[in-house]
């Protein structure tokens, strides 16, 4: 397995079907004798079925992998981190790991190329579980790497060390399978190039920033800074401010029990990305306005629009209207409201195509549009496998739709927020432009981008410059008074 040079095939999107051969029949194979190597075969069989799993059904891995360990309640923590890590893992490096050639197309090959995924996920990812990564490197028939990957894929950094980090794991590869090339943008699908700004530069940081996992990032309500971060430690959690907004706070990337941090519970601790943060912040609602959140799903933002107001003024007398053709997100929201005490906060369902809101009545209206999420790809490395480039083409007329109906809610003078989670100007700006086109009552808003400082009328947020996710937002304005 370790010497590529030989053949010029290369794997499939879809690992080899380990799974499929019976388990006792793949232990006399590989000869799993010890503790460590028993072990290491069991995860790789149930990793390897959740991966096709995912990629089969098309269904998130966060669903896929919480509907397994729902049903398989034997497994303990242990076992939990390394099955979610190394998946996700091998997700984050997917279009690396499947240009690894195959020495023919037998199935002791497939196999050892499978082992060589996950051995090679470990060692990129920097996982602790070396006894296991062993395993995994002997039933691949690979070597000690000659490389170390050293740098941690979940540091989150944005410094110049991002860079260095993604070199090193990509000459560890380039080490390991001679004459194989490993591309940095072979790490998103070819499809998504077409739609993102060409300059090489800016994609070489998108790619960095695609390697490496965001912080959890949450918003404080009705506390500040330092008392939270109090209370966190207090509960062993190391917390950090934003140079951005002063109610946001970084919560590292140890995965945390919500439900056990008291601030959660208390309502005054939300998580919301620091890229959807910054909608909230261009929105700027003030204290006693009116405001309809039309794609409102669960709610984060109409929480934050609330938040906004009463830091202003605790007695705030504005409101906020949340709408969604869901039901169970909106429960979901009044839930939240209510564990934050904030009054003022109602929802009304999208019932059919007409307005579910008064026409030409809020001071603002926020249209966060159902979209592609090609900005939240850092958190989902397995989204970026499971679409196509329909994901962002198919939904262009759907958002502009949404947008002209919403608008309609407006009142004259007043203003209207677009907002969505891709990075795609076919979702984003050019939604805006045919939209602008149709309502020509309605002119942009020239913003501050809050990462850059720079003066722009089309904001897009990209995961690198704030260690977040990528968004886009635009502000507009009716005519009118």
């Amino acid at each position: 397995m370790g010497d590529s040079t030989t053949s010029a095939t290369t794997s499939s999107a879809t690992p080899p079907a380990v799974a499929s051969i019976d388990s006792e029949q793949l232990h006399q194979t590989l000869n799993a004798q010890s503790g460590a190597e028993k072990r290491a075969l069991s995860y790789s069989q149930t990793i390897h079925k959740l991966f096709c799993q995912t990629l089969q059904s098309k269904l998130p891995g966060d669903r896929i992998l919480a509907d397994y360990f729902r049903a398989h309640k034997k497994h303990g923590s242990k076992d939990r981190r390394v099955i979610r890590e190394t998946l996700f893992g091998l997700f984050r490096w997917h279009g690396w790991l499947k240009l690894i050639p195959l020495k023919d197309d037998s199935q002791q090959a497939i196999t050892e190329q499978w082992f060589a995924q996950l051995a090679l996920t470990a060692t990129l990812e920097a996982h602790s579980w070396q006894d296991i990564v062993s395993a995994w490197r002997g039933f691949a028939g690979l070597g000690e790497p000659a490389i170390n990957a050293q740098a941690d894929s979940g540091s989150g950094s944005n410094s110049g060390s991002d860079s260095d980090a993604l070199k090193i794991k990509q000459a560890l590869l380039a080490a390991a399978f001679p004459g194989q090339a490993f591309p940095l943008t072979a790490l998103a699908p070819d499809w998504f190039w077409a739609h993102f700004d060409q300059d090489s530069d800016k994609q070489k940081r998108l790619v960095e920033s695609l390697s490496t996992r965001p912080p959890i990032w949450g918003r404080l309500q009705g506390i500040s800074l330092a008392k939270a971060q109090a209370k966190l430690i207090e509960q062993g959690i190391a917390a950090s401010g934003s140079d951005y907004f002063n109610d946001a706070i970084n919560l590292g990337h140890k995965s945390i029990n919500l439900n056990g941090v008291a601030l959660y519970s208390q309502g005054k601790l939300e998580i919301q990305d620091l890229g959807s943060q910054v909608i909230g912040n261009i929105c700027a609602p003030r204290a006693d306005e009116s405001w309809w959140d039309a794609c409102s799903g669960a709610g984060g933002k109409s929480l934050q629009l609330r938040s906004l107001m009463l830091q202003q003024d605790k007695g705030a007398k504005g409101s906020v209207v949340a709408s969604d053709i869901r039901r169970k997100p909106l429960v979901e929201l009044s839930k939240r409201a209510k564990r934050a005490g904030f009054g003022q906060i109602s929802t009304q369902p999208w019932q059919s195509d007409a307005l579910p809101v008064a026409a030409g009545h809020f001071d603002g209206v926020l249209v966060d549009a159902p979209c592609s999420c090609t900005g939240t790809w850092r958190r989902n490395p397995d989204m970026r496998w499971l679409d196509d480039a329909s994901a962002i083409t198919d939904k262009a007329n759907l958002q502009l739709d949404i947008l002209c109906r919403a608008c309609e809610a407006v009142r004259p003078g007043g203003v209207l927020v677009y907002a969505t989670c891709s990075i795609s100007p076919v979702e984003n700006q050019q939604v805006i432009e045919a939209f602008l086109a149709k309502r020509p009552d309605f002119s942009l808003q020239t913003l501050t981008h809050p990462f850059t400082g720079e003066a722009t009328q089309m904001l897009t947020v990209l995961p690198y410059q704030a260690d977040s996710d990528g968004m886009f937002v635009t502000k507009m304005v009716r005519q009118g008074e």
